[in-house]
């Protein structure tokens, strides 16, 4: 039971900086390119097909 006493606010850390980081990604607006996939994936310009 003791290791619960180190386990538990290690996992509070991790979850904090996670939390942070998704925060800071949000404000810097890395999010914000809906309408970009929709057109790559119907663009001739990136071939998937392996070169001969």
């Amino acid at each position: 039971m003791e290791v619960l006493a180190y386990l538990i606010p290690i996992s509070l850390t991790l979850g904090g900086v996670g939390l942070l980081f998704f925060v800071w990604t949000v404000r810097t607006n890395q999010y914000d390119d809906p309408e970009g996939d929709a057109r790559r994936i119907l663009s001739d310009k990136y071939d998937d097909k392996p070169k001969k």
